[in-house]
């Protein structure tokens, strides 16, 4: 029995790595393609960024080849009557199922570092190389479209010799109380400096209107933005950027700076009733205030939240293989993608949407933080229940 149990563990391993390649490798290039659609990067940057991908792609495979690999090897262990032979022995299948469960626990734990390590470190080096590649990206779309557009800005050129755009018109959108600017020059040159975050156009012979101004600029004009101010984009740390380590100083932050935004909304209402300033106090001027509350309040839970979403996502491992195992044992058959498919839809129209649904409630503060736990106790309790069926009957 115990060579037995050693066997089963040792093809569970091997099924499981097969499976883990060929899934990781599939959802790599899915992730790499995508990136470079989305971003117009070339390949100088697509090869910077495979190590930050890879995090990324393997903590989305990890579950799934764990759920096929105990479908496949316990299906085939079933179909054999390895099962009714070692039951007819007087000896429970939970000998040879445990191994199985101690390594889905083990890979529980690898799979909560890996989704850490692919948040905190894989997404923000990925977006540090196409920020490095601003330039990059810049020409290579002004080369095959003629056009580079972000939330920011819209370049068309007429053509390019070089690093030289021609004849190019430059739309900066209205920001920050600042009207749109239409700018046109003969020629320009577009610099970005990742190090100091800044991107200069070096225009020649400009001519146009910049945030309301009439500008005429014979010989070399020289304007900057920030890459913030350039891609559109506000360089702000999302919750789900932070590492786990980060997250209890995160939160002491937050709840200091919410206590930092109640007392000078209180001294100021204050202030308006003692001075009479009663027009302060309308409803006109205190609209952003409640807005800026209503997303620190929304910040706050999202990073009370973000613990228990990664320590969830990353147990779906052992949910899975308390599922699938079983589920396997069950239809006797060795029927592979037949057991995957009863298991993995039940996952996929239950569990996936339960987990969303609770997450997206947690976040927004109606449901406490652990209740994006729910998914994975029906899981286990399904799997659980199924597997009191295998020994029993």
């Amino acid at each position: 029995m115990r060579i037995l149990t050693r066997y089963i563990t040792l093809e569970m391993a091997l099924a499981f790595l097969v499976i883990l390649a060929s899934m990781t490798t599939f959802i790599f290039v899915g992730l790499i393609g995508k990136e470079a659609v989305d971003n117009g990067i070339g390949l100088g940057p697509i090869w910077r960024m495979l190590p930050y991908m890879l995090p990324q792609a393997l903590q989305f495979a990890v579950p799934g080849a764990l759920l096929l690999a105990a479908t496949s090897v316990y299906g085939r262990v079933s179909s054999s009557n390895e099962i009714v032979a070692v039951k007819s022995l007087g000896i429970s299948p939970m000998a040879m199922m445990w191994p199985t469960f101690i390594m889905a626990a083990l890979l529980s734990f690898g799979e909560v570092m890996l989704n850490d390590l692919a948040v905190s470190w894989g997404r923000g080096g990925a977006d540090r190389v196409i920020l490095e590649s601003l330039e990059e990206i810049a020409y290579g779309r002004l080369q095959v479209a003629r056009n580079f557009r972000t939330d920011r800005l819209n370049v068309n050129v007429r053509r390019l010799e070089g690093r030289r755009l021609i004849q190019p018109v430059i739309q900066i959108t209205a920001n920050n109380g600042r009207p749109p600017s239409l700018i046109t020059a003969d020629s320009a040159e577009l610099h970005a400096d990742a190090a100091a975050g800044v991107v200069s156009i070096k225009l020649f012979n400009a001519d146009g209107n910049m945030s309301g101004w009439a500008i005429s600029h014979p010989g070399q004009f020289e304007r900057s933005f920030t890459i913030d101010e350039f891609t559109g984009r506000k360089n702000e740390r999302h919750p789900t950027s932070y590492a786990l380590s980060e997250l209890a100083e995160a939160k002491r932050l937050q709840e200091a700076h919410m206590d930092d935004m109640r007392r000078t909304n209180a001294s100021d209402v204050a202030s308006s009733l003692l001075f009479g300033r009663l027009d302060d106090l309308s409803q006109s001027q205190w609209d952003w205030r409640f807005d800026e509350m209503v997303s620190a309040e929304r910040t706050r839970c999202r990073l009370y939240t973000e613990p228990y979403r990664r320590w969830a996502n990353g147990f779906s491992c052992l949910a899975f293989v308390l599922i699938g195992a079983p589920m396997a044992v069950r239809r006797r058959h060795g029927e592979l993608w037949g057991s995957f498919f009863a298991c993995f839809l039940p996952i996929l129209l239950v569990y996936y949407p339960m987990l969303v649904g609770c997450l997206d409630r947690a976040k927004d503060g109606a449901l406490p933080p652990p209740s994006v736990w729910l998914g994975n106790i029906i899981l286990a309790a399904w799997g659980l229940w199924l597997l009191r069926r295998v020994i029993r009957f």
